[in-house]
């Protein structure tokens, strides 16, 4: 493991953008200010900015970080054995779980011919709430032949979690962005269990070339107190939910669709479908089951198989302790 110390980063001084979900009507409900300390007080507003391009040496790294707390990223490691060369950051919290009136806001962006991997360093807990909501606004940008896997650890909603994201991704057409989430339908284990207990998960992705062509753009609400997610069509008896957005260059599209299939395992209470997504952009895959490793397995399974077919080469083993 290495770290580059061609580095820039700043921490105190930059401009932190302001995350507003206000006009969202599905957060109308939510908007009172919190008793404790208001929207976006200081410790609530996390920013992180990371920035990877190619050094001289034709080797990817981290170049710009700008972090604010809860937000923490400390450095890009170089640990994958299949992909030496590429960085890997982990984005940590010095906050516990999101809590409302949280506003949380990351940029990333890689510059022409970079690659990186990002995830998180644990899953992401929704605390319980009584006023407002927690936000996150997500801007990710791909310039000429990039390659990113973004794939955080699971999300989990506590009883009457209310939660907001919209992640803008602008990627030229020659680059690949693995992008994945995984949500919980709450702490199963807790008690007597908080399943579909929240109040709302409002989840938004949608994606552009740099000359601002749409490519698409997926939205789902989930409000278990007015739609049952236990319903035939939705969840139905499953209780995790991983969604994967692939955008990629038609012929990696088309390779990579050919060598998945859609399945339904009873015994093991696990699906996948995958589809195209429109204007040639890529694919959207969909896994749910009853528990997060499993789910957590058949994506990394999936993003295998972009890997190989964009960068000819597999996603090693996880490490025993993730």
């Amino acid at each position: 493991m290495a770290f580059d110390y061609q580095l820039r980063e700043t921490t105190s001084n930059s401009h932190v953008p302001e995350v507003d979900f206000s006009h969202c009507s599905e957060m109308a409900p939510y908007l009172d200010e919190p008793i404790a300390m208001y929207v976006g007080a200081p410790g609530k507003h996390g920013y992180l900015r990371l920035g990877f391009e190619m050094d001289p040496r034709g080797k990817s790294i981290l170049r710009d970080l700008d972090r604010r707390a809860p937000l923490i990223v400390q450095q890009a490691l170089y640990f994958d054995k299949e992909m030496p060369e590429m960085p890997c950051v982990y984005i940590l919290s010095s906050g516990g779980p999101n809590v409302e009136g949280d506003r949380y806001q990351q940029d990333i962006t890689l510059r022409k011919d970079s690659y990186a991997f990002i995830s998180t360093g644990a899953a992401t807990k929704l605390a319980e709430m009584e006023r407002n909501y927690s936000g996150m606004v997500q801007n990710i940008t791909l310039e000429e032949n990039t390659y990113l896997e973004y794939m955080p650890e699971p999300i989990y909603p506590c009883k009457h979690t209310r939660y907001i994201s919209d992640t803008d991704i602008t990627i030229d057409q020659t680059s690949t962005l693995f992008y994945s989430e995984i949500y919980m339908a709450g702490r199963k284990y807790y008690n007597e269990g908080e399943l579909y207990e929240y109040d709302i998960l409002s989840v938004c992705s949608h994606a552009k070339r740099p000359d601002g062509t749409p490519l698409f753009r997926e939205k789902f609400i989930i409000d278990p107190k007015n739609i049952n997610p236990r319903q035939l069509g939705i969840m139905g008896d499953f209780d995790v939910f991983a969604n994967v957005i692939v955008i990629t260059p038609k012929e990696h599209a088309d390779a990579i669709y050919a060598a998945t299939d859609a399945f339904i395992n009873r015994e093991e209470k696990l699906a996948a479908g995958i589809t195209h997504l429109p204007n040639n952009a890529g694919l959207l895959f969909k896994v749910i089951g009853m528990e997060p490793g499993p789910v957590k397995k058949i994506v990394r399974e999936f993003l295998s198989k972009v890997r190989r077919q964009v960068k000819g080469k597999p996603l090693p083993e996880e490490f025993p302790w993730r």
